[in-house]
């Protein structure tokens, strides 16, 4: 599993820098940046999975929409990418409501 981690990351290196952003539903636009993403082709329940490990953020894109989770370890990460079934892993291990849940981001507080 470091294994795909470190080949993935090495892939990330040799592709140009373009900057990204997609729409997530509670938190609107997300510059991908610092995101390292994957098309996934070998899913019917995944199309794109985007990693942020420094913050530990995951963007998943389902059914094409994408979703933002918060909290998410490498070694989650890894197993997702790895795992026999990708959409079985995500829909046991990491989809939540979008308003709780183990991986729910914190939401902003707008002040006026």
């Amino acid at each position: 599993m470091v294994r795909a981690l470190a080949i993935l990351l090495a892939q990330l290196a040799t592709t140009p820098i373009v900057s990204e952003t997609v729409e997530t539903g509670e938190r609107g636009l997300v510059d991908l940046r610092t995101f390292e993403c994957r098309d996934i082709t070998r899913s019917t329940v995944l199309q794109r999975v985007c990693y942020d490990p420094a913050q530990q953020h995951l963007i998943v894109a389902v059914n094409g929409a994408y979703d933002r989770y918060c909290g998410v370890t490498a070694d989650t990460v890894e197993r997702l990418l790895g795992a026999p079934s990708m959409g079985q892993f995500f829909n046991q291990n990491i989809k939540r409501d979008l308003t709780a849940g183990r991986y729910a981001c914190p939401t902003r507080v707008l002040r006026s």
